[in-house]
C-alpha cells in the first residue's frame, strides 16, 4: 500500500497562503490586460463619489477596531487604508486630515487593546478566544513571539496579521508598563497607516501607470513570496548553533563567500554595541524610541500643515472656528492678561532665559543638555525664519497687539516648547525622582498651551500657525535629544563596550 505524503500543518499553510497571493497577483494582471484603463479609472471615480467624506468614518473606524475590537482577526485594515489612500486621490476627502484620523485611530485602538488586556488578562483569551478562531494554540504562539522579541513586536507586530491584532493585548495582560508601550505603538501605527494610505493615494493619482506596471508588480510579488519564505526558513534552520557553525566553516572554505565573516568578525563589536541600544526594551532604547515617537508625529504636523497652507493661505475651517470662539471670549480685563502671558513666548525673552540656563549648564559641566539646548534654539530660531519666508502666509485681520511678518508658524509658539523642553530636562535629567516631578512637567506644558493660544485670542495667529510653531519646537528638541542621547551612550558606554568586545574577540 502507497504511502501518502503528509505536511505539517504549518507548511501546508504557508503553501496555501502562496498559492493565494500569486493567484491574487496573477488575477491582477490579467485584470489590468482585459479591462480598459478607461473603465478602472471611473470606477474608482464612482467609489470616490459614492463615499465622499465618509471615507474618514470608514477608515477611522477600521483603523480603531483591528486592534481595539480585534477585528483585524478577520478583515485586515490594510485594505481599507488602501482605499482611502484612492479615494483621496480622487480630491475627495484630504489625504493628510485621512492619515491624522487614521493614526490616531490606529493608536487609540492599540490603547485600548492594552488596558482591555490588563483588565481582563490571559484566561479571558484562553476561555472564549476559540469562538472568533483564536485557539489556545495560535494564542501562545503570539505569546511566545511577544517574550521572544520584548517590546519591538509593538512596532514590528504591526505589519504582521495576528500579531497585530493581539500583540497590544498581550502586552496588556503580561504586565508592561504603558509607557514603555505608547512610543512603539506610536510610531508603529503611523508608518503602518501612512504607508497604505499614501500607496492608495499615489496610485489612484495615476491609475494608467498602476495598470502598466501590473505586470512587473505580479512578478514582484512572486519574488517577494519567494524570498519571504526562504528567509523564514533560514532564521529558522539558524536558530540552531550547530548549523550557525557549520555555514561559517563552509563560506570560510571558499574565497568568493569568506568575506561576509571576515567583516562580521571585524566588526561584530560595534554591530552588537549597536544592536544593543536600538533594541528595545532598555533603558536606553526606551528613551530614544520615545523620542523617534515625538519627532514623528511633529514632524508629521508641521509637513502637513506647511503642505495645506502653502497650497491655500485662508484660514482652515479649524482656524475659523477657532476665531469666532476666542471673538466670544474677549473682554477687556482678560486681554490685558492675555498680553502679559503672550509675551513669555516672545524671541528676546525666551533667548534670555536659554542663555541663562546654557550659563548654568556650563557650569555644572552638563555639556549634554547643554548642546540640546543650543542645537535646540538654533534649529527653533532657523526653521522659523525660513518657514515664514518660504510660506508667505498673510495674518488675520484685527490683530489686539502689534505683530509683524507672516503668520506661519508662529514663532511664539515655537518658543514656547522651550518652558516644555526645560521641566522635563530638570525632572528627568537634573533632579531625577523629583518630588511632583509630573507636576513640574504639567506646568512647563500648560504655559506652552497657554502661550500658543494666546496667540489666536489675540487675533494676531491661525490655530493652524500655533499647532505648526509647535510641531516644530517639538520636533527640533526631540531631534536633538536623541542625537546627544546616541553620543552620550557612545561616549560613556559605546567605545569601553566596543574595546572590550573586540579583546574578547581576539582572545
Amino acid at each position: 500500500m502507497k504511502k501518502v505524503l503528509q505536511l505539517p500543518e504549518d507548511r501546508r499553510r504557508r503553501l496555501v497562503l502562496a498559492a493565494i497571493a500569486a493567484a491574487i497577483a496573477v488575477g491582477y494582471y490579467l485584470l489590468s490586460r482585459v479591462v480598459p484603463h478607461e473603465d478602472l479609472q471611473r470606477l474608482l471615480e464612482d467609489i470616490s463619489n459614492a463615499l465622499g467624506a465618509w471615507t474618514y468614518l470608514l477608515v477611522g473606524v477600521f483603523a480603531f477596531a483591528e486592534t481595539g475590537a480585534f477585528v483585524g482577526l478577520v478583515v485586515p485594515g490594510e485594505t481599507v487604508m488602501l482605499i482611502g489612500g484612492a479615494v483621496a486621490g480622487q480630491g475627495a476627502v484630504d489625504v493628510y486630515l485621512l492619515i491624522a484620523v487614521a493614526w490616531f485611530a490606529a493608536w487609540a485602538g492599540d490603547t485600548t487593546s492594552f488596558f482591555v488586556g490588563r483588565r481582563l488578562g490571559r484566561g479571558f483569551v484562553i476561555r472564549h478566544g476559540p469562538r472568533v478562531g483564536v485557539g489556545r494554540e495560535r494564542f501562545e504562539q503570539v505569546e511566545d513571539y511577544f517574550s521572544r522579541h520584548g517590546g519591538k513586536t509593538i512596532f514590528i507586530g504591526r505589519f504582521v496579521g495576528v500579531v497585530r491584532a493581539l500583540a497590544p493585548f498581550i502586552a496588556g495582560s503580561s504586565g508592561m508598563r504603558y509607557r514603555a508601550f505608547v512610543p512603539y505603538s506610536i510610531l508603529g501605527t503611523g508608518i503602518w497607516s501612512s504607508a497604505h494610505i499614501l500607496i492608495g493615494y499615489l496610485f489612484s493619482r495615476s491609475i494608467d501607470t498602476a495598470a502598466k506596471y501590473a505586470g512587473r508588480g505580479a512578478l514582484l510579488l512572486g519574488a517577494l513570496i519567494v524570498v519571504t519564505v526562504g528567509t523564514v526558513l533560514l532564521v529558522r534552520r539558524f536558530r540552531v548553533e550547530e548549523n550557525r557553525r557549520a555555514a561559517v566553516r563552509w563560506m570560510e572554505g571558499r574565497a568568493v563567500a569568506r568575506w561576509p565573516v571576515v567583516l562580521g568578525r571585524r566588526f561584530r563589536p560595534q554591530l552588537r554595541f549597536l544592536w544593543d541600544r536600538v533594541t528595545p526594551g532598555g533603558t536606553f532604547g526606551l528613551e530614544f524610541i520615545s523620542l523617534m515617537a515625538i519627532l514623528a508625529v511633529a514632524g508629521f504636523v508641521l509637513v502637513s500643515y506647511t503642505a495645506i497652507v502653502s497650497g491655500d493661505a485662508g484660514p482652515t475651517p479649524g482656524d475659523v472656528t477657532a476665531l469666532e470662539i476666542a471673538s466670544t471670549l474677549q473682554t477687556g480685563w482678560l486681554v490685558d492678561v492675555v498680553k502679559v502671558v503672550t509675551d513669555l513666548g516672545a524671541g528676546a525673552v525666551v533667548w534670555a532665559l536659554a542663555v541663562v540656563c546654557a550659563a548654568l549648564l556650563a557650569a555644572r559641566r552638563r555639556w549634554a543638555e547643554l548642546g540640546v539646548l543650543v542645537a535646540g534654539m538654533a534649529i527653533l530660531t532657523l526653521g522659523v525664519h525660513e518657514l515664514k519666508d518660504a510660506v508667505d502666509r498673510p495674518r488675520p485681520d484685527g490683530g489686539l497687539v502689534a505683530a509683524a511678518g507672516p503668520s506661519f508658524p508662529s514663532a511664539h509658539a515655537a518658543y514656547s516648547t522651550f518652558y516644555v523642553w526645560l521641566t522635563v530636562t530638570i525632572v528627568m535629567r537634573l533632579r531625577p525622582g523629583m518630588a511632583r516631578g509630573a507636576a513640574v512637567v504639567a506646568a512647563g506644558i500648560a504655559l506652552a498651551a497657554l502661550v500658543g493660544l494666546s496667540r489666536v485670542y489675540l487675533d494676531v495667529h491661525y490655530l493652524s500657525d500655533v499647532n505648526a510653531g509647535w510641531a516644530l519646537g517639538a520636533a527640533a528638541f526631540s531631534l536633538c535629544a536623541a542625537a546627544s542621547l546616541v553620543i552620550s551612550a557612545l561616549r560613556h558606554n559605546g567605545f569601553g563596550a566596543i574595546a572590550a568586545g573586540a579583546a574578547e574577540d581576539r582572545e
